[in-house]
C-alpha cells in the first residue's frame, strides 16, 4: 500500500512544476528495478520445531501464563522466546508472527 502511494505521487511529481532546489538529484521510484530492491531485502527466515509450537500455542487465543504452562516454561521464558522470534521474523506484536507463520502454513 505505502509503495503504491510511493509511485503516485513520483508520478504526480514527474508532471508537476519542478520547484525543488536539486530536480536533477532525484531519482523517480519506477527507475529502480523491483528485482534489485527484492533481492536486496529478501532473507530467509526458518523457524525450528519449539518456535512452531509456541506460536501454535499463542495462535490459540490463550494469556502466556498458560501457554508456559502447556509448553512447560516459565512465563518470563516464553515472553523472552516471543520477542525473540519476532527480532528474526523482523516483526512488532506476537500476534503479527502468528499471522506470518500461519500464511505460510506453518501452524
Amino acid at each position: 500500500m505505502e509503495q503504491a502511494t510511493l509511485v503516485r505521487r513520483a508520478a504526480e511529481d514527474q508532471n508537476a512544476p519542478r520547484t525543488r532546489e536539486h530536480p536533477e538529484n532525484v531519482v523517480p521510484l519506477q527507475a529502480r528495478s523491483s528485482e534489485t530492491a527484492l533481492s536486496s531485502t529478501y532473507t530467509p527466515v526458518e523457524l525450528n520445531r519449539e518456535e512452531l509450537e509456541l506460536l501454535a500455542e499463542i495462535a490459540t487465543g490463550v494469556t502466556t501464563e498458560v501457554a508456559a504452562r502447556h509448553l512447560e516454561l516459565s512465563a518470563r521464558t516464553l515472553r523472552r522466546r516471543i520477542r525473540n522470534i519476532c527480532d528474526v521474523l523482523g516483526v512488532n506484536t506476537p500476534i503479527e508472527a502468528v499471522v506470518w507463520a500461519a500464511r505460510r502454513q506453518l501452524i
